[in-house]
């Protein structure tokens, strides 16, 4: 697992970053308010399909607009009305030149932490945004021997005690790993890219009534994702993760990953399987442990519980490709839905998708802490 120097631009003083909540009265896991959602709410319907969504300490609800649908902004909020619009400025837009941003992360500084996959001139790269002082706080890219071309980091979770940003690369097996950044240093290694704890099952993904496919024509194959779905716990202890097109889902203690002594079998021995899951695009975890996932083949969400046993929450018709969850201080899980598989890219060519897609939001099973 050697080591990549990622070049950054300082933005606010990293002590930001791994010092106190920001003012919001938050004093750590479980201090939020009480979720008193009745099912699945409706927080707003869109007339462009999100990717995934973050909320911050003060409640604002970002969401990243997905590639797949060739969106012209990459990132908006949701205001309190549930009208859409943009998040950063268009200075700051213009500035940042987003290309395809999709993974999403806010920390409990309030620091979105975006998720850009780049292309043609622009790298994959890390941009964060602080939504406190509503100023650049800064961009982490990744070079050609960390991010190869091909490469579709996605899912990430922020480790504010360890100062570590972890992403999860996705695409097919061989490909997939962790990428692993120290936020002191700025410099970002590799962990068990293509190692089958991280590999994708063989069976289809089903959603109404069809195999989900990529490619068109003759061309068209049905979706193997590898590892995707990533969360990292309220004490930063354990991170949990899985392939989308798989039913396992593990955990590694933060500490592992992070040590750099271990060789990629080692780690991989310290690997636990935690439970089931359906095939998910997106996880998240409460204080109580339980990790709540999206159920992509049957329209849902449902939760692991910490005996590992898998059930669902919510079935919905109106939970079409559920995708990305995170946290907000009301207590409240928070659920983008985008029709994905109904998409040109995987649908052989042809949207048949239709507005509006959602973000939804819903009670979990316990307290919950902003930041997963």
């Amino acid at each position: 697992m050697s080591r990549i120097a990622a070049a950054l631009f300082a933005g606010v003083a990293l002590p930001t970053l791994l010092g106190a909540d920001i003012a919001n009265g938050q004093e750590g896991p479980g201090a939020e308010l009480q979720c008193t959602v009745s099912g699945v709410e409706v927080v707003a319907e869109m007339s462009e399909a999100p990717g995934n969504v973050a909320v911050t300490p003060k409640g604002r609800i970002i969401a990243s607009l997905h590639q797949f649908y060739e969106p012209a902004r990459q990132v908006v909020e949701i205001l309190p009305d549930g009208s859409v619009v943009p998040f950063l400025d268009e200075d700051a837009a213009e500035a940042l030149e987003l290309v395809a941003l999709l993974g999403l992360q806010a920390d409990r500084d309030g620091i979105v932490w975006m998720v850009d996959n780049g292309g043609g001139a622009v790298a994959p790269r890390v941009v964060a945004w602080n939504t406190v002082a509503e100023e650049l706080h800064r961009i982490l890219t990744f070079d050609q021997n960390l991010m190869p071309a091909g490469a579709f980091p996605n899912d990430l979770a922020v480790d504010r005690t360890h100062g570590k940003l972890v992403l999860a690369n996705s695409g097919a097996s061989q490909d997939a790993g962790f990428v692993i950044v120290d936020l002191a240093t700025g410099e970002a290694r590799r962990a068990l890219h293509g190692h089958p704890l991280l590999a994708h099952e063989d069976e289809d993904m089903m959603i109404d009534g069809r195999v989900v496919t990529t490619g068109t024509d003759d061309a068209r194959q049905p979706v193997r994702i590898a590892l995707n779905p990533i969360t990292i716990d309220p004490t930063d202890t354990w991170i949990y993760f899985g392939a989308m097109s798989g039913t396992s889902l593990y955990r590694v203690r933060a500490r592992d990953l992070y040590d750099e002594a271990l060789s990629d079998a080692a780690l991989a021995s310290r690997v636990e399987r935690h439970g089931n899951k359906p095939y998910s695009d997106g996880i998240t975890i409460d204080d109580a442990s339980n990790v709540y996932v999206t159920d992509l083949r049957n329209g849902a969400v449902g939760v692991t519980g910490p005996d590992g046993t898998y059930r669902v929450l919510h079935q919905d018709a109106r939970l079409s490709w559920p995708d990305g969850l995170a946290a907000g201080p009301d207590g409240c899980l928070y659920l983008t839905v985008n029709q994905l598989h109904r998409s040109a890219v995987l649908n052989g060519g042809d949207d048949i998708s239709e507005p509006p897609y959602l973000i939804v939001r819903f009670a979990p099973q316990g307290p919950v802490t902003v930041g997963r």
